[in-house]
């Protein structure tokens, strides 16, 4: 439930596709549908959901390898992957439309985050993040669950394209300014902001 509160905010969502969440409960599916993925905390596709990880409900996470994510979240993020194939449809979604990492996943970690929406603190914590130790793949959070600095830039990215740029996420499909022209747009709107 406190997934789709973040999931009806995003513009894709669709009360009517209904989606089917596998949980890793010592059922063979999840085992399974690894053996054609690599590792993940979350796989979502069609009207699928699967967690790949450990979970635990009561912390609100799942884990692998000592790393925890959100579970509200990464319901969240992968219900997207969901809901952008009933959008968008099979040849004009990941990975036969190859739309660039910022874009399609990025998309997911805005809608699951929207309620950490101060763009500017976000960059802010990446970058000290960065700077704290460049071979750290995750950025940790006060709820002790972690997120890859990769997704969290491609976030802060979708962050900047939506929220200030007021794009729509078709709009933000359609458009063909590079990942790094972008990203240095987005830096000169941070150094203003200080």
């Amino acid at each position: 439930d406190q997934a789709v509160m973040f999931l009806k905010k995003s513009e894709i969502y669709d009360p009517n596709y209904k989606i089917d969440i596998c949980l890793n409960d010592g059922s063979c599916y999840p085992t399974f549908i690894q053996l054609f993925q690599e590792q993940a905390f979350g796989i979502g596709f069609y009207n699928k959901v699967i967690i790949m990880g450990k979970i635990n409900i009561e912390n609100n996470y799942t884990e692998i390898n000592g790393y925890n994510y959100n579970l509200i979240k990464l319901l969240t993020h992968e219900s997207i992957h969901c809901f952008q194939f009933n959008k968008l449809g099979l040849w004009k979604s990941n990975p036969i439309a190859k739309y660039p990492n910022w874009k399609w996943e990025g998309y997911n970690e805005y809608v699951a985050r929207k309620d950490q929406a101060n763009l500017r603190e976000n960059i802010t914590n990446l970058n000290k993040s960065i700077e704290k130790d460049k071979d750290e793949w995750g950025i940790s959070f006060a709820d002790s669950t972690f997120v890859g600095k990769d997704y969290y830039s491609w976030w802060i990215l979708m962050q900047y394209c939506k929220d200030y740029k007021k794009l729509s996420y078709q709009e933000i499909l359609n458009d063909t300014t590079s990942e790094s022209k972008l990203r240095a747009e987005l830096m000169e709107w941070y150094k203003g902001q200080k």
